[in-house]
């Protein structure tokens, strides 16, 4: 058991209270001396320069037991706020995150920088920066975390649970990764989705340091890091689509029609973009560059009220065949398909929720 005792020494000589009797016991936490320079104005006898301290001595008896063996484990929540301070790069940016103030994120963090014993984080006016020792223990605690919440499947006896985030295109919603998600929820009625739309370039990253735990993207152009893992679910053809009441003339043929209609191309930046372009290489024509949008739904759009033609991927649940707007053309000469795959981490704990959607397609 730890006694403390508070003692304020008001007095002109700190000499003399450092000398006191009552030091003979161990402090075991601070020595706080503040100093402060007074003017006498009540004519006490001091001088007016004399230095006045203010002596605050805390005082303990420390029970026989060591700080090794009284030093608390971490709780799993407070891992995971480092996790979360370590990818979003600023405690008020992972406050907003896990729904907490910068200020008790900053006091989470300490008390995990005092039961490691290390500092994990350079401070300064103006932000806390991860350092080399905090760098160095992010696999290590992704891996505690990823088992803990394996335990959690495990005693479920195999059923999904909690909450799992995920990203995926406005197009794959579209298509057959809806099916796949709606299948995989009706099984597991305990198991929370969050999905997010957006752009495979922009899911990429989210993965890679954790904000999302997988993500529907296109196969990239691109090299992945090497703590990634993509696996292709399905593929689409490419093909041409046109207006059956178009605001212009429509040639025959497929050359003249890309050359000379206006063509609705998809943001080239994009990974969905870099196909198109490919196709346009095979075809080894020149479009008439009319407008540049980052949706695929955006330009059917376009395409159906008669302002362009466009190249985009043949989406499994969009009835492109029966739509009375739209003309398909399948393109000759041009072996271009869009392969859609699953993107995780190597290492991450919704390996259950990401294999049951790879089973899925598999077994299709």
């Amino acid at each position: 058991m730890k006694a403390s005792v508070r003692l304020s020494v008001l007095w002109g000589d700190v000499g003399n209270a450092l000398t006191a009797p009552f030091l003979k016991f161990r402090p075991y936490c601070c020595l706080d001396c503040r100093a402060r320079l007074a003017k006498d104005k009540c004519s006490n006898g001091f001088p007016e320069t004399r230095k006045y301290f203010r002596l605050r001595i805390i005082l303990g008896i420390e029970s026989s037991r060591s700080s090794a063996q009284t030093r608390t484990m971490p709780s799993i929540r407070t891992l995971k706020i480092f996790l979360s301070v370590a990818r979003c790069g600023t405690f008020a940016a992972a406050g907003n995150k896990v729904g907490l103030t910068a200020a008790a994120i900053g006091l989470q963090i300490r008390t995990l920088e005092s039961d490691l014993n290390v500092q994990l984080f350079d401070r300064n006016a103006r932000a806390a920066v991860l350092n080399p020792v905090g760098r160095a223990l992010i696999p290590e605690i992704e891996e505690i975390v990823r088992r803990y919440e394996l335990l959690a499947v495990a005693a479920g006896g195999g059923e999904m649970s909690g909450t799992v985030v995920i990203g995926a295109l406005v197009s794959a919603l579209m298509g057959a990764f809806a099916d796949a998600l709606w299948s995989i929820r009706r099984q597991h009625p305990r198991l929370d989705v969050h999905l997010l739309a957006g752009m495979s370039s922009d899911f990429a990253h989210q993965v890679e340091v954790g904000e999302l735990d997988a993500a529907v993207v296109t196969q990239s152009p691109h090299p992945l890091a090497s703590t990634l893992l993509w696996t292709p679910l399905y593929s689409e053809p490419m093909i041409l689509i046109m207006p059956t009441a178009p605001h212009f003339d429509l040639p025959p043929e497929q050359d003249e029609i890309l050359r000379n209609a206006p063509f609705m191309r998809f943001d080239r930046s994009t990974w969905t973009g870099h196909l198109v372009q490919n196709v346009l290489d095979q075809c080894k024509v020149e479009v008439n560059e009319a407008m540049e949008l980052n949706s695929v739904e955006a330009i059917v759009a376009l395409v159906r009220q008669g302002f362009g033609i466009s190249i985009v991927p043949k989406l499994a649940n969009v009835d492109f065949d029966n739509d009375r707007a739209i003309s398909v053309r399948s393109l000759d000469g041009v072996d271009v398909r869009r392969h859609v795959g699953l993107l995780e981490r190597v290492k991450h704990s919704r390996t259950a929720f990401t294999g049951a959607i790879k089973s899925y397609f598999t077994a299709k």
